[in-house]
């Protein structure tokens, strides 16, 4: 299998670093193919603006999506932007590798989504109509292809529980789960999270690692995260809200799982 990590953190002797190195290696000695983008390495440029639409139009002011929609269909994105979305149509597996910072990922991570996910690659794909809004949260160009988060965070897992001071994670990490992941079709594995990394010595790491061993080798055998699909029958369209028979004692992020 081939498996693309997109890694964000600026320190290589980090324990995120350390862990991105095990995760290879492992992957590796199973016999897959991997790439690393290592955003800071690489010195990804985070912010999406007109450098991004070689040659467009200057005579009217930039438009985001149309801008970004024009130049993945005219061939005609900058390089770096081309190079990361041929690694995503190579992989069968991505993983997005981030500390989780002010309860969200790094700038350079959001950065690299908002370049790399151009109209017409990862969204405004598909039949918009009165029965289809486009192929999106379950469908579209990256259907049939897996992703998982590895994220680390200072805080205590109690601290992310269903009851803590933080909010639960699932609920933190939604917005990347399904918002990011499921939105373009990706089956969503449940994240691997690494909680007080700040209390993390020898014995504590030869742990973390058997534990994340376990998970990348079951990466294909997972079961994903049961998002709904937005076009199997539980939305009402083009209103996109749930039926009034799905879940209706639920609201919120967990209404949106079976």
């Amino acid at each position: 299998m081939n498996v693309l990590l997109v890694y964000a953190h600026p320190e290589p002797t980090s324990l995120n670093g350390s862990l991105r190195d095990f995760t290879v290696q492992r992957l590796e000695a199973a016999g897959h193919n991997v790439q690393v983008s290592d955003l800071y390495a690489m010195n990804w440029k985070t912010t999406l603006d007109a450098e991004d639409s070689p040659e467009r139009d200057t005579s009217r002011p930039l438009h985001a999506s149309l801008d970004s929609k024009i130049a993945y269909a005219e061939g005609r994105q900058s390089a770096d932007i081309a190079g990361e979305q041929e690694k995503l149509r190579w992989a069968d597996t991505l993983i997005l590798q981030f500390p989780l910072w002010w309860f969200s990922m790094p700038a350079i991570l959001k950065g690299w989504v908002e370049r790399v996910y151009a109209y017409g690659f990862a969204y405004g794909v598909g039949e918009h109509s009165d029965v289809r809004w486009g192929n999106r949260y379950g469908e579209g160009n990256m259907q049939g292809k897996r992703a998982m988060l590895m994220v680390t965070t200072g805080g205590w897992d109690s601290h992310y529980s269903p009851r803590g001071i933080n909010g639960p994670i699932d609920d933190l990490l939604f917005p990347i789960q399904h918002g990011i992941l499921h939105y373009p079709g990706f089956d969503v594995l449940p994240p691997f999270v690494v909680y007080r990394t700040s209390r993390m010595d020898e014995a504590r790491f030869a742990q973390t690692c058997e534990q994340l061993g376990a998970r990348l080798d079951e990466l294909w055998s997972t079961r994903p995260i049961a998002f709904r699909q937005q076009n199997a029958g539980d939305y009402e369209i083009p209103a996109l809200t749930l039926k009034s028979e799905i879940a209706p004692d639920s609201e919120g992020f967990a209404a949106h799982i079976k």
